[in-house]
């Protein structure tokens, strides 16, 4: 019997290793020996060794878009998360919580050109609705997608309100699953709402901040559709990111060899950044029993 249930796991594994292997580990290889090449898609492959990354180094271009991907990472993740927590905490006792889970989770479903196209129309200096709105109040609106200080913070904005929904049915979630004898025991002991939360909830779905936090970190890091849609890039590049510039090095400059080199690097601090959030998780993630 123990053989024949392997037998039938290994079988339904079967289309996601497949899926797995086809889309995620041979291409992943295929970068990373295309970063030690100069390829323009076409011609021979010349073995360059480290050349396509000392070169990235070098580019004040890559450390424009490394920096305006931290930026973004900064003003998303924290908000996000922290938005995501409350708006589930808010939710997770009211009635009808699953028409509201519904609405907030809509978003998610809807394809990134047309929220892009859409917000692109609420964030326009000129005619967008954000400013006529701030008008009616006597505020003059700013230039939201065409000032570069305030690009990437915009990207943000559309960024929290596109994903806030996902993270907040998570997080629902994991606040379903805590046990109510916890807060009854609380409130023998005469415990605030606010101890509540600190000392019972925040522990007791620490698991699920922390897959929250390690997935908003991978896709903050990998944000390309927004700031492709809304601003191409720019303007003066204030919204090129590590992803844009791998698209950019690759699809429009033909330079197949560098570009894989910068998706290699964004692996890599992917990666760190991974490993990190696991190491310091065992300081504040909490599991039962």
């Amino acid at each position: 019997m123990r053989k024949n249930n392997t037998f039938w796991g290994y079988l339904f594994l079967t289309p996601q290793l497949i899926g797995l292997l086809a889309f995620s580990l041979i291409p992943l290889g295929f970068a990373l020996v295309l970063s030690f090449m100069h390829w323009d898609g076409f011609g021979e492959k010349t073995f360059v060794g480290l050349g396509n990354f000392i070169g990235q180094f070098k580019d004040p271009i890559f450390w424009k878009a490394l920096w305006n991907t931290t930026l973004y990472t900064i003003l998303y993740i924290p908000i996000g998360v922290s938005l995501s927590l409350l708006l589930a905490i808010a939710l997770n006792k009211i009635k009808g919580k699953e028409l509201y889970r519904i609405f907030f989770f809509m978003p998610v479903v809807t394809s990134s050109v047309s929220i892009g196209v859409i917000w692109m129309w609420i964030l326009n200096g000129d005619f967008g609705i954000l400013n006529q709105f701030l008008g009616y109040i006597g505020i003059q609106g700013p230039q939201w997608l065409t000032d570069t200080s305030l690009v990437m913070i915009s990207i943000a904005i559309l960024s929290i309100w596109w994903q806030v929904g996902y993270n907040m049915v998570i997080f629902l979630a994991g606040l379903q699953g805590v046990s109510n004898s916890y807060y009854e025991a609380a409130e023998i002991d005469g415990a605030s709402k606010f101890q509540k939360f600190r000392h019972i909830t925040l522990p007791l779905i620490s698991p699920t901040t922390f897959f929250v936090s390690i997935m908003s970190i991978i896709g903050s890091f990998q944000v390309f559709d927004q700031a492709f849609v809304m601003t191409g890039g720019g303007p003066a590049k204030a919204s090129y990111t590590l992803v844009f510039h791998v698209y950019e090095t690759g699809f429009r400059q033909f330079q197949w060899g560098e570009s894989s080199a910068v998706a290699m690097i964004l692996f890599v601090i992917i990666l760190i950044f991974t490993l990190i959030q696991f190491r310091v998780s065992k300081r504040w993630v909490h599991y039962e029993g």
